[in-house]
């Protein structure tokens, strides 16, 4: 049985999914970010598109990422990264599609937007480029009903309010505890009220 081998002319101009494989197969982009938080590393849609910049040279490709909301309520964020060859306008695109969270506390509603779009443009071109995640939180994480890590309660927020009210009605701290991680100074706090 005899086997094929393909060989690739350098002097023929590449077809753009030629040119997508072997950007897929090169492609690198370090996880700059940390999430203190979860305890793990990852990579923004910033540090791919700076990591993407010298593939347009060297393939003769450009890349943009195109957003639209996609639906009003709930507000639906779908994100199109596409790859364009300059030498034959021929595109290929991915796309991802974002739920924006109107109720995510702690942000303003600029920021959920924002949040949202830079997690749709992260995934867009993760699915242009086949970057493997595995390694990434989301990926990692196994949604079983195992026991979540509880929440801090910090002073000032509305929880702690609540739990001052509760408290002050007769409430115990231990019933807290149950719900929230209580620090030194929280405790301290609580049981000052």
């Amino acid at each position: 049985m005899s086997k094929t081998v393909v060989q690739f002319n350098e002097a023929t101009p590449m077809h753009l999914s030629e040119k997508l494989s072997r950007i897929q197969i090169e492609f690198k982009a370090e996880k700059s970010k940390f999430n203190k938080f979860g305890n793990y590393k990852f990579r923004s849609a910033e540090d791919i598109l700076e990591a993407i910049k010298p593939m347009n040279e060297k393939y003769k490709v450009y890349f943009t990422i195109n957003e639209t909301l996609i639906n009003a309520n709930p507000p639906i964020m779908a994100s199109v990264a596409t790859i364009f060859d300059c030498e034959s306008g021929l595109s290929i695109d991915c796309q991802s599609v974002v739920g924006i969270d109107l109720e995510q506390k702690g942000m303003a509603m600029p920021q959920r937007y924002g949040s949202a779009s830079s997690y749709a443009k992260k995934y867009a071109l993760g699915n242009l480029l086949l970057i493997d995640d595995t390694a990434d939180a989301d990926a990692t994480n196994n949604h079983s009903n195992e026991p979540k890590t509880k929440p801090f309660l910090v002073e000032g927020t509305d929880a702690f309010k609540k739990a001052i009210d509760y408290l002050a009605g007769g409430g115990e701290l231990s019933t807290i505890e149950t719900k929230y991680q209580l620090s030194a100074s929280v405790k301290e706090a609580l049981t000052k009220k």
